[in-house]
């Protein structure tokens, strides 16, 4: 009996620590995980674009605008730290810092972290030197000294494969290709574009990547194994930038395509003939016209000078006169002029941007065929040139020719709508706030590009006015495209607002920037045509040109107002709609 009680106790003692331990336990695992210490993020301090110390000693680059970006859209703050690849990622297993923002996909990886859903590829290339001829791939560095970057990923690819060759530590990719440029060893491993960036350096053009990348990896933000509640919350992150578009912007500025290489004389010269040619002709046959035309206005001059002489009129209303007579005779034989030369333009262009796309396919057809001679035969001429070179520059040469043909295309098009003038469907009963909204739903990824601070305030019983909605749409275009194009920093702002005039019977769309602003001298000539401040960038100076002339044609008016790095202020004024006695 005895017996019975003491294996009774036991078993409720028992019972009782079970309860307890399953209720502690329990109570810990629903507690929820909280982040209000700041996300420690970590990083290589040398590995660009993708993440690295800029001049100030701050950090920069790809990864960090993302991770940055990542934690606006969650609500987290995150503290950043950067320092040398393989101490990021000891820090890592410590628990000195919470996710690294940048780790390639391997699968040995995958026993010691977590990846996030991949946010960039990473291309692993052979770096050599110029008069290497022998590394031509993986096969070719058995038995040769090879520099790679401790801890990196392919670090572990060589050991993974047990390749037989001599390996050489280095701290961060900089050193490996300094190190291989300085004469030292067989050849290094190091990402293409990181690699491409620290090309900058003059002591650094000895060397070149192999054309073939090694290896492409996935590549991510990664956090120590089982870590999945901060790895979802970059996730989700990672998630509402790509829906918002924010993710695609932040990477088209990063990793877009690098700066060209520079252009020979020799495809200055062919560009140059195929696009200044025939500018060159325009504006030698515009040249001679308006020599002609200024000796039948200085005739008509002259002829209205007599006839005012005699009916005794004023010496004011004679210039206005011929002022109106010239901007008249200008604009019809600009027109004339147009007309002729934008078909003997577009002919020969016409056939110019038929013909590149069917040369591209060509060389992209016959350029496997080209390769495989090329591996087994060596290099050899291609036009001039070798083929190892040619292989590259054909592609851009067929680029930059189209990119040309469609410039000229464009700047045909703008003579063209400059000299078109038509007075037709100006009747409408039109909505100016309508108007401006259609407008702005086209220009919207260009607003977004160039300004953080964008603000539209539409008057609520903003009356119709008369025209055509459709052409005073192409003025609103291109009044709030001259704004984008005028901001220097993103964080400069961009103002619209619709009101009534009510002395003159006006409705007003108004455009105020934070720009570089315009001097007065240039406010005075900004719709005359030809005339821009943009010509370096691309513009033939007819917009503003174009926009003056649709306003006119609706008995409306522009205005601006400007100083010099205090922005400009753009005024449309519409007559207001009334119904015809």
């Amino acid at each position: 009996m005895r017996s019975f009680n003491v294996r009774r106790t036991r078993w409720f003692v028992f019972i009782l620590l079970f309860i307890l331990f399953s209720s502690s336990i329990s109570s810990y695992a629903e507690e929820p995980v909280r982040f209000d210490l700041p996300v420690r993020v970590g990083g290589d301090y040398n590995y660009p674009p993708y993440e690295y110390l800029d001049q100030d000693g701050l950090p920069t680059g790809y990864n960090v605008e993302l991770s940055q970006a990542v934690a606006r859209v969650m609500g987290m703050e995150i503290n950043i730290q950067l320092g040398s690849w393989g101490i990021m990622r000891q820090a890592l297993d410590q628990g000195d810092v919470d996710i690294l923002m940048g780790m390639a996909h391997t699968e040995e990886r995958l026993g010691e972290v977590d990846f996030s859903i991949p946010h960039a590829k990473v291309h692993q290339s052979i770096w050599v030197r110029d008069d290497n001829k022998t590394i031509r791939s993986i096969i070719d560095l058995v038995g040769k000294e090879v520099i790679v970057m401790k801890g990196s990923v392919m670090h572990d690819f060589m050991l993974e494969h047990e390749i037989a060759a001599d390996l050489f530590m280095v701290q961060t990719l900089a050193d490996a290709l300094s190190l291989l440029a300085s004469g030292q060893h067989d050849c290094a491993l190091v990402a293409k574009l990181p690699g491409e960036y620290l090309l900058s350096d003059p002591a650094l053009k000895s060397i070149h990547p192999i054309a073939r990348p090694l290896v492409a990896q996935e590549y991510g933000f990664a956090v120590k194994k089982g870590n999945l509640e901060l790895l979802a919350l970059f996730n989700e992150g990672l998630s509402l930038l790509k829906k918002s578009g924010e993710y695609r912007q932040i990477r088209e500025r990063w990793l877009g395509v690098l700066q060209p290489e520079p252009i020979s004389w020799k495809n200055y010269i062919r560009s140059g003939a195929l696009v200044i040619g025939p500018l060159m002709l325009v504006l030698i046959a515009f040249a001679l016209w308006s020599r002609t035309l200024r000796r039948q206005v200085a005739l008509r001059t002259k002829e209205l000078e007599c006839e005012i002489a005699e009916r005794m009129r004023s010496a004011e209303e004679l210039q206005i006169r011929q002022k109106q007579l010239l901007h008249a005779d200008k604009m019809t034989s600009l027109g004339i002029l147009v007309s002729g030369v934008a078909h003997e333009i577009n002919n020969p262009n016409g056939l110019i941007q038929l013909s590149l796309p069917q040369l591209s396919k060509a060389h992209q057809s016959i350029e496997p065929i080209l390769d495989d001679y090329y591996r087994q035969h060596g290099d050899f001429k291609y036009g001039w040139f070798d083929y190892s070179r040619m292989r590259e520059e054909v592609p851009k040469m067929l680029e930059e020719m189209l990119e040309s043909s469609n410039r000229i295309k464009r700047i045909v098009e703008d003579l063209k709508d400059f000299a078109r003038r038509n007075d037709s469907g100006l009747d409408d009963k039109v909505d100016l706030n309508d108007v401006i909204r259609s407008a702005l739903r086209l220009v919207d990824n260009a607003l977004r590009n160039a300004t953080r601070h964008f603000k539209a305030d539409y008057c609520s019983d903003l009356p119709p006015f008369r025209g055509n909605g459709h052409r005073i749409e192409q003025v609103v275009v291109n009044l709030v495209l001259n704004a984008c194009q005028a901001l220097t920093s993103v964080d400069q702002a961009i103002e619209l607002r619709t009101y009534e005039l009510q002395g003159e019977d006006m409705v007003v769309f108004e455009v105020r920037d934070q720009g570089c602003g315009i001097d007065q001298d240039t406010l005075l000539r900004i719709t005359d045509p030809f005339f821009t401040t943009k010509r370096d960038t691309g513009g033939t100076g007819l917009g503003l040109s174009v926009s003056d002339g649709i306003v006119k044609d609706h008995h409306g008016r522009l205005e601006f107002s400007s100083q010099p790095q205090q922005g400009l202020l753009v005024r449309l004024l519409l007559p207001i709609y009334k119904e015809m006695e």
